[in-house]
């Protein structure tokens, strides 16, 4: 499928519900789980030492894809994944899409599937309002403890009282589980596309008790001697690329808050300095606070397997279509929020907030350069696991073509056999950048793009097959990198190539330009007010 054609897809929603009994080969059931804050290498099948076999079994049954992108920051990722847009196009994700900016639950509606959401929501509008039958949504992204703000249903349940045993990841999984179950009872003839996003493992770094413990002490060793180990064990599996970047020890959190890094206490650090230049007491700090983040992603991988358990058990596993991916790289990010920090706290209990820190976010993202908001690799680079037994006949194979997340709206479509149109009840549609990635279940460099397009926070970048120019900032020079031999972004060409800066520059511009006059294009009156957070207290 070409680039720009997959709204063509949506004629689907006018064909006959008859189209929906023939017979042909049943669509596959889609479950897209979203993790939050993920570094490239955090998971056991891209190099980490956090053990997550439920998701190594998805990969060893299915597909890792190497080079796949998301926006760089978590509600541009959502309403990418979505709408099948970039959220520059669609007004950004927290602003009203415009008309024809429709979410995949509404695309799937009118084919037979039943939508469901567990997590976190973080984009504009209401889920039973955008096509899915249920939902349960947290919008407390300071507590993954007790949160104040969250529902279901589209309706505001009550806070959860401190004492409870409730935690994030496992609330998700048992409404994903809870609406599974009732799919099986009621309506086992239809397919369902389950969403479930989680918040971990984003800052505050909350996990239970237990789960901390399996990592006490692993991290004493330190982020440079680790991050080490992680690209080993990459190099043996054959993801990352070529080489290991350095870590940029001047590169500290993008948003600087120094009165919240007071509060912190004074083993905390902002800058990835030597783990051999700590003080005792910092190491053992810094190390703590690496066991809350892996054991978070340790949970979420048993949550994970609880709901694969529960597709096997309603007899859906080898008919369900997995993908399993992060919003953005780990983040170097450091603030406080919610009820602020208790520096007397234990580490990783809900009165604590603290955050993985650009030491630990350099490790997370291994072997890329930057982190979550930039537009280097560190910042775009997600892993992605894709499992399908009835669909992917192969096993344990890697994907090294590039692809982003623009990708699963005209993938999940062409499976679910969409029709060609190009309106939605009335408003055209505008082409859209993304393609499906069916081909490329059955052979690696089956489809590709023409280009892959990013812009946040004043960070620039662009891809054209193996070329990258990427800018850290509106006034930052543009470098150029080819991602065939250069992945990390560590052989700056920018000024021995001078004529292809010039030429993807160009194509940056325009491509901007064109996105830019969509969202003003699309515009409508807000309809509800839009709460946004002072730059103090970023919420993501």
């Amino acid at each position: 499928m070409k680039a720009g054609s997959f709204f063509t897809t949506i004629a689907l929603l006018l064909a006959p519900l008859a189209a929906l009994h023939s017979a042909e080969p049943p669509r596959p059931n889609v479950l897209l789980i979203l993790s939050d804050d993920l570094g490239y290498s955090d998971l056991g099948c891209y190099g980490s030492e956090i053990s997550t076999p439920n998701l190594d079994a998805l990969a060893k049954d299915g597909l890792r894809f190497t080079q796949f992108y998301n926006t760089a920051r978590c509600w541009p990722s959502r309403a990418a994944i979505l709408t099948g847009y970039y959220a520059q196009a669609v007004c950004g994700g927290l602003a009203p899409r415009p008309p024809w900016g429709r979410l995949l639950s509404e695309m799937l509606r009118p084919l037979g599937y039943r939508s469901y959401h567990s997590g976190k929501w973080h984009i504009y509008g209401k889920p039973l309002q955008n096509g899915f039958d249920h939902s349960y949504r947290i919008e407390d992204y300071d507590r993954h403890f007790g949160p104040r703000n969250h529902s279901e249903e589209d309706m505001p349940l009550p806070p959860v009282a401190k004492d409870t045993a409730y935690y994030s990841s496992t609330a998700f999984a048992d409404h994903a589980i809870k609406c599974l179950r009732e799919h099986a009872e009621k309506y086992s003839a239809q397919p369902f596309f389950s969403y479930l996003a989680f918040t971990a493992p984003h800052f505050p770094l909350h996990a239970p008790p237990e789960d901390i413990a399996r990592y006490k002490d692993k991290y004493l060793r330190g982020w440079d001697a680790m991050r080490e180990d992680r690209w080993q064990r990459m190099q043996a599996m054959g993801i990352g690329g070529s080489a290991l970047s350095p870590i940029e020890r001047e590169i500290g959190p993008p948003y600087d808050f120094p009165a919240a890094i007071g509060r912190l206490g004074p083993n905390e650090v902002n800058r990835p300095r030597p783990w051999n230049e700590l003080s005792e007491p910092q190491r053992e700090f810094q190390a703590a606070k690496m066991a809350v983040h892996a054991a978070m992603v340790d949970r979420m991988d048993r949550e994970i397997g609880r709901v694969l358990e529960q597709l096997r058990a309603m007899g859906a596993m080898e008919n369900t279509l997995i993908f399993f991916l992060s919003d953005n790289g780990a983040s170097a990010e450091m603030m406080t929020r919610g009820e602020g920090h208790d520096p007397n706290a234990e580490c990783g209990t809900g009165a604590t907030f603290l955050s993985l820190g650009p030491g630990w976010s350099s490790m997370a993202n291994t072997p890329f350069r930057r982190h979550k908001i930039w537009v280097h690799e560190g910042g775009i680079s997600t892993p992605l696991i894709v499992h399908w037994p009835r669909g992917i006949k192969a096993h344990g194979e890697l994907r090294t073509t590039p692809g982003h997340i623009i990708d699963f709206v005209p993938t999940i479509l062409d499976l679910a056999g969409a029709k060609p149109s190009d309106s939605w009840n009335g408003p055209p549609l505008p082409p859209a950048p993304g393609i499906s990635l069916v081909p490329l279940f059955a052979k690696d460099g089956a489809v590709t793009h023409a280009s892959l397009w990013w812009k946040h926070e004043r960070n620039r970048a662009l891809r054209v097959g193996d070329w990258k120019i990427v800018a850290a900032g509106e006034t930052s020079p543009w470098e150029l990198y080819n991602m065939s031999t250069d992945r990390s972004e560590t052989k700056n060409l920018a000024e021995t190539m001078p004529e292809k800066l010039r030429e993807m520059a160009a194509e940056w511009t325009r491509q901007t330009e064109e996105y830019n006059a969509l969202a003003a294009k699309g515009a409508r009156p807000l309809t509800a007010p839009i709460s946004q957070p002072p730059p103090s207290q970023k919420t993501d």
